[in-house]
């Protein structure tokens, strides 16, 4: 090709030079076309050819002789993510029939996206994995025309009931939309938990519509709950999905219990590659070459600017710290988040580099098998094993069944081995004992190598297989109003022993407890901010009823913030009610000081329940219990907010219950007509809920 090129220009030239001369002259020039001269023009351009095309093959050869390259047979997986948005054309080019769509804000529904797809082609069904925000939706309309073509969708229910960010336009379309699915074959699993109001609410919606659209359900709804175990709920509900599939379609099981990595494994021993990254999340050198706007794949480094006690007592921990975001641009509300990239701790990552017995320094990539694929890489790459493990893997969770099924292969140990087997399978013993030595032994995947020795895993396939590390989200537990520059939150430390022995600690809040600053050192963290609906109503005066034990004070704080400030300009504020509970006034009353302050100059009305300082215990709830006439008359009286924050798990779910309450009795409604009440101050965002479990 560079050949070709030259040699038209030099013709090209020489017919320039032609139309210069007399007609007289362009008979004998033309006579002779290729002189002397340009005959060793073109021998001299056929070295650099020749020169060229040795040296480019030979920067391809590097790949392979500066370290080790595994040939592995290509993953018949494929993550669709590239600006190419026609699904039908990439599964017709590739002989594909199966498509998995995710939603997914922590990456668990994309790993059993992944999972699915992987083990299609066990059921002569190649798959691929599809992010539904990277896609032409509107396609499902024509994956009939696909033979044996099914849909899959593993969505995940955020929030108050939404769907993920990267499925929020397909939600919209369902919903909006009218389009003739006659002929697509799907089916649905949720990822939800139970504690949430809004269980699932994503998956059984999209179930239900996909077949009101005319649909055909080739297997009944799955729904995943993470409060309980989730990878059970998985498995058990994929162990029937799959032969339901083959009824199907009328196909069969090739049978074969196959292991198939979907990345090959390049390591540099001797030239390194000029791009190495070292933390970033997409952009190389964005942590040191910081540039506006910042989010999730371009974190801001945030300056730790306090970082301070807040328990007077006990062996618990609970930390304020304050983070200067001056000069980001970035704007944050009271109510939203704050988001921290954590890293790993040294020890941890250490440890799994003793095991697995290999130099953490040495940079790699894990290249996709499939060339397809627009996800080149797991993670950012190249990088070091020890970067990958610090910043870009969890190696604090507990790991799930399909990673214990590839390590089982590592056992030189039978016994070892046939554990690892038993525990990834879907049996009621192997679903026992996972749920007994993973889940309540609390494992992590360096727990699980330290007590099965003879399981000498590769740190390659490791790295293809452990979950993504993902920020933490922390309520803002300050106003812009006051701190525009500076964003704080409220943190308690995750620290623990588990049943067998070992101490467990937080990734993010271990790793934020020792960035104490000082005049001789500073300490960053990448963060970004994630706007929330949990907002203050949008006139002051309105009045308001806060529930934030522990913690769940945090929003309140800038809540109360604001409201003071605005007193403080002679505006009229509504009545601030606040229930706050802890284990002891004397010991972990949070922010107390500021509270009192805040009653001394009539900003808000405490609730206080001090659950250890008495015989009986006593909660929030309680003291709501005893406020009904209170709680109707800012909600039912006064159309004023009510805001719940802290733990989903019991104490949301008896403050929803204890509202209702009020709304049948005070309101005098009947339970239908107070549910409809409550339900449309959901709607109308009076009744808002930040909580997790």
């Amino acid at each position: 090709m560079l050949l070709w090129w030259l040699l038209n220009l030099i013709v090209l030239s020489k017919m320039e030079v032609e139309a210069d001369v007399g007609a007289e002259q362009i008979s004998s020039t033309s006579d002779a076309l290729f002189g002397p001269l340009d005959i060793l023009l073109l021998v001299a351009l056929l070295g650099v050819g020749i020169w060229w095309l040795i040296r480019n093959r030979k920067k391809s050869d590097t790949l392979s002789s500066n370290g080790k390259s595994y040939s592995i047979q290509p993953t018949s997986m494929t993550l669709q993510t590239s600006t190419e948005n026609s699904f039908i054309k990439k599964l017709k080019s590739s002989g594909r029939s199966l498509v998995v769509f995710y939603g997914s804000q922590t990456g668990t529904g994309e790993e059993f996206a992944g999972r699915l797809a992987k083990e299609g082609i066990r059921y002569r069904l190649k798959g691929m994995v599809a992010d539904p925000e990277e896609c032409d939706m509107e396609e499902l309309v024509t994956l009939k025309t696909i033979p044996n073509s099914l849909a899959v969708f593993c969505l995940a229910t955020y929030g108050e009931g939404d769907p993920t960010d990267n499925a929020m336009e397909f939600y919209e379309w369902l919903q909006s939309g009218d389009a003739d699915l006659t002929g697509l074959n799907y089916a649905v699993f949720g990822l939800g938990n139970k504690t949430y109001e809004h269980y699932n609410q994503v998956a059984i919606y999209v179930d239900k519509r996909l077949e009101e659209l005319g649909a055909t359900r080739v297997y009944d709804l799955g729904l995943g709950d993470d409060d309980a175990n989730i990878e059970d709920d998985f498995i058990t509900w994929k162990d029937k999905f799959w032969p339901a599939v083959c009824d199907y379609f009328g196909i069969e099981s090739t049978g074969e219990d196959f292991s198939m990595r979907q990345y090959r494994l390049i390591e540099y021993k001797e030239e390194l590659p000029e791009r190495i990254y070292t933390g970033e999340m997409a952009r190389l050198h964005s942590l040191t070459n910081q540039r506006p706007p910042y989010d999730a794949k371009n974190p801001f480094l945030a300056k730790v600017k306090v970082n301070r006690e807040l328990h007077k007592n006990g062996d618990r921990s609970c930390m304020h710290i304050e983070f200067d975001i001056d000069g980001s641009k970035m704007r944050y509300d009271s109510g939203d988040h704050i988001a921290v990239y954590p890293v790993n701790n040294a020890k941890l990552v250490e440890e799994i580099g003793r095991l697995t017995n290999v130099d953490l320094e040495t940079v790699f990539t894990l290249l996709n098998t499939d060339e397809e694929s627009s996800k080149k890489h797991p993670f950012p790459c190249p990088t070091s094993y020890r970067t990958a493990l610090t910043h870009y893997l969890d190696i604090t969770m507990n790991p799930r069944t399909h990673v214990l099924k590839e390590l089982a292969e590592y056992c030189t140990d039978p016994a070892e081995k046939e554990k690892l087997k038993l525990m990834s399978s879907t049996s009621p013993e192997g679903k026992a004992l996972y749920h007994q030595w993973i889940m309540d032994d609390n494992r992590t995947i360096v727990h699980v190598l330290e007590d099965l020795p003879s399981c000498k895993a590769s740190l390659d396939h490791l790295c293809e297989l452990l979950p993504r590390l993902q920020p933490r989200y922390y309520s803002i537990s300050s106003s812009p109003k006051l701190y525009p520059n500076t964003v704080h939150i409220t943190a308690v430390l995750v620290d623990y022993e588990t049943p067998t022995g070992r101490r467990n600690q937080g990734v993010a809040t271990s790793w934020l407890a020792v960035k104490q600053p000082n005049p001789d050192t500073e300490y960053t963290v990448p963060v970004f901010i994630r706007k929330s609906q949990f907002r203050l109503p949008t006139k002051p005066q309105t009045p308001i009823i806060m529930v934030g034990p522990g913690t769940g004070f945090a929003p309140f704080r800038g809540f109360l913030q604001e409201r003071q400030f605005l007193k403080d300009e002679d505006k009229q504020v509504g009545e601030s009610i606040l229930y706050f509970g802890c284990r002891k006034r004397a010991e972990d009353f949070i922010y107390q000081d500021e509270l009192e302050e805040y009653e001394k100059k009539n900003t808000v009305k405490l609730h206080l329940a001090f659950s250890r300082d008495q015989s009986n215990k006593v909660y929030v709830t309680h003291l709501l219990e005893k406020n009904l006439d209170e709680i109707w008359k800012v909600i039912g009286e006064n159309n004023g907010h009510f805001y719940v924050c802290g733990d989903a798990r019991t104490m949301a779910g008896d403050v929803h219950k204890t509202v209702l309450k009020a709304i049948m009795e005070k309101g005098q409604l009947n339970e239908q007509q107070a549910t409809a009440f409550l339900k449309k101050m959901e709607t109308q965002k009076r009744y808002s809920a930040d909580v997790w479990s």
